[in-house]
């Protein structure tokens, strides 16, 4: 299990999915009620919907790796993350907008990365299986 890269790939996007909740995509401030700005972290608890996808994302990472000897399902399971990967940064840039200004955080390239680290991932996988079924073909 741990001598194959995709596990480890799988292992690093749960882990970076999990930092997004401690340190900040975004920096900004917010206009409260009485129109004043107040600073403020946009981070994956800011918001329920990120909450979830981030959770859902981290769990789909992490029980992909130990689904090592059902190939087809784990490689669904890794495209089905990398989608949901994409679809937490536009729902991260859509919510932007409750920023009156503020910057990227450098931590947010811990978001950027999880869909190539997946697409890594995929990728061993679908490599795995070839092998596989072209070793049956020998037999």
């Amino acid at each position: 299990m741990i001598q194959r890269l995709q596990s480890l790939w799988l292992f690093l996007a749960a882990v970076f999915a999990f930092l997004t909740y401690r340190f900040p995509f975004y920096n900004g401030s917010i206009t409260d009620k009485s129109n004043l700005l107040q600073p403020a972290k946009f981070t994956a608890s800011f918001d329920i919907l990120t909450l979830i996808l981030t959770g859902i994302l981290t769990l789909i990472c992490l029980i992909s790796i130990f689904l090592f000897k059902n190939r087809t399902l784990q490689l669904r399971l890794t495209i089905a993350a990398m989608v949901v990967s994409i679809l937490d940064l536009v729902v991260y840039f859509t919510k932007l907008n409750k920023f009156a200004k503020g910057e990227l955080s450098l931590a947010s390239i811990f978001s950027f990365i999880i869909p190539v680290i997946l697409f890594l991932a995929a990728r061993g996988i679908w490599k795995d299986e070839k092998l596989i079924k072209s070793l049956d073909r020998l037999r």
